[in-house]
C-alpha cells in the first residue's frame, strides 16, 4: 500500500474480542426484539458498518429486514464538522416499524444526530442505535446508544470496516493508526 511505511498500526481490539462481543450483542438484540409484532428493520450505515452488520445479523435469532443508508459526512477530509448528506436512501418503508440503526463508530455524535432526526421524520414505531465503537471522548452532541460493542478513548482507529483514506477496512481487528515521525538526515 502506498505510504504504508509512514504509519504504525497498534492492535487495540483483537479479532477474538470482536467475535465474542458480536455474539453477545446478537443475543441481547435478539432478546429485545423477540416480542416485536413485526420484524425490525436493521438500517446499516454505509460503508463502514458493513463488516459489523453482516457479522451481527448472523448472530440474530429473530427475523429482520435489512436496508442501508449511505452518507457522506466529512467530504473526503477528516473534519468532523463537514456537511452531512444522504448518498443512498432506504428502500424499506419504516413507518410504524421498529428500527435498529447500526453504525460502526460514534464519535462527535453529529452524524448520528442527523441520521436520527432524518429517520424520526419517517415516523417509525421506535429507533434503537447499535454502535460498534463508542468514542465518548470526542462527543459534541449527546446521542443515544442502546447497544455498544466497545468504548474507546480518543484514538484514530482502523479495521473491521473503519478506514483511513479508504484503506485498512479489511483488517480483522481494530488498530490505532499513528503517523511515524519523519527521520532526520
Amino acid at each position: 500500500m502506498k505510504g504504508e511505511k509512514d504509519y504504525n498500526l497498534d492492535v487495540v481490539i483483537n479479532q477474538r474480542e470482536i467475535e465474542q462481543r458480536v455474539i453477545e450483542l446478537g443475543e441481547i438484540i435478539s432478546q429485545d426484539y423477540a416480542s416485536s409484532e413485526s420484524p425490525p428493520v436493521i438500517v446499516a450505515v454505509l460503508r463502514g458498518s458493513v463488516y459489523f452488520v453482516v457479522d451481527l445479523t448472523r448472530q440474530l435469532s429473530v427475523p429482520f429486514h435489512l436496508d442501508f443508508m449511505g452518507i457522506s459526512s466529512y467530504g473526503g477530509s477528516s473534519d468532523p464538522f463537514g456537511v452531512v448528506r444522504i448518498t443512498k436512501d432506504l428502500e424499506v418503508n419504516i413507518y410504524g416499524r421498529d428500527v435498529l440503526l447500526v453504525e460502526n463508530i460514534v464519535d462527535t455524535g453529529l452524524t448520528l444526530n442527523y441520521l436520527l432526526k432524518n429517520l424520526y421524520t419517517r415516523r417509525p414505531s421506535s429507533i434503537r442505535v447499535c454502535a460498534f465503537i463508542d468514542m465518548k471522548a470526542r462527543r459534541l452532541i449527546d446521542v443515544p446508544i442502546d447497544y455498544k460493542g466497545f468504548e474507546l478513548p480518543d484514538l484514530f482507529v482502523v479495521g473491521y470496516g473503519l478506514d483511513y483514506q479508504e484503506c485498512y477496512r479489511n483488517l480483522n481487528e481494530i488498530a490505532s493508526l499513528k503517523v511515524k515521525p519523519k527521520e532526520k538526515n
